[in-house]
């Protein structure tokens, strides 16, 4: 199961009329995307990032690219699944504002290994909602349900599911957003085992009206019911930079080191983003 997510600007945006027409195109595209039958091959960390409450303005889509690579990571295949060290991840994630409470993101996962040609890992498609804005509440507040399937070289669980609550806060030049995500395969190893829990934490400062330095942690405890042993769970922390290019564009760059046997022990990831 694909466990980590990473950190993202918390940038205000201008909400606006969505056309239907132009929503229901967008919502038959990626239905069709994630049914199409794709060609190519990679690992787990993919999409590493915290995610903040707002959404994609209405009528807006936004693209993003999230690049990783384990510079430390597994060198030998476990249980079927191709080691991570010195694979470069790239996801592309384009998601759409039909309200100004839900969107809808279409994920492509593919992976270069070492060695290899450019290959496709899967899709995952992410329907949330927020409380909008005008209620004005004391903290964001938004949910996801993220679907998806990756190729069995890749997981050892190959249909999933991930329910993400997200909650966060501005304080003047603070940031802060937890993810407590729980993460349920449909297909694969650890099919029946429920759920697990994988949570996610950013805080952030504004160093400057450009610049935000900060920490994400992510982790992978295990089933709901009985955690892993320590050894057996995934936790990384990430110093992360997030730069404020205008309110178009989304900039992430951070550093993550492993602390546990199971987790790689060093990954460097860039999110990078772009509003239509």
């Amino acid at each position: 199961m694909l466990r980590y997510m990473g950190a993202i600007t918390n940038t205000k945006k201008n909400l606006s009329s969505p056309h239907i027409g132009g929503s229901l195109f967008w919502a038959l595209l990626m239905g069709v995307c994630l049914l199409s039958p794709l060609s190519s091959s990679a690992q787990n960390n993919y999409e590493i990032q915290v995610y903040p409450s707002e959404i994609v303005d209405p009528g807006r889509t936004m693209f993003e690219l999230h690049s990783n690579m384990a510079l430390r990571g597994t060198t030998q295949t476990v249980d079927g699944v191709l080691p991570t060290e010195h694979a470069l991840h790239e996801t592309l994630e384009i998601t759409h504002g039909f309200t100004p409470w839900f969107e809808m993101a279409l994920y492509t996962l593919t992976s270069i290994q070492p060695g290899m040609d450019w290959q496709w890992v899967g899709n995952h498609l992410r329907p949330r909602v927020r409380i909008p804005e005008s209620w004005d509440w004391p903290v964001g507040i938004s949910f996801s349900v993220e679907f998806g399937y990756q190729q069995r070289s890749f997981s050892t669980d190959t249909w999933t599911v991930e329910f993400r609550p997200i909650i966060d806060k501005q304080w003047g030049p603070w940031y802060f957003s937890f993810n407590p995500a729980f993460g349920l395969s449909l297909r694969g190893e650890s099919a029946g085992q429920g759920l697990d829990f994988n949570p996610a934490l950013k805080i952030s400062y504004d160093l400057t009206r450009k610049i935000a330095a900060g920490i994400e942690y992510y982790g992978a405890l295990g089933p709901v019911r009985g955690f892993d042993p320590l050894s057996r769970q995934q936790h990384q922390l990430f110093p992360a930079i997030d730069l404020n290019l205008g309110p178009d564009w989304e900039f992430n760059f951070g550093l993550g080191f492993g602390l546990t046997e199971a987790t790689d022990r060093l990954i460097v990831k860039m999110i990078l983003g772009r509003r239509f």
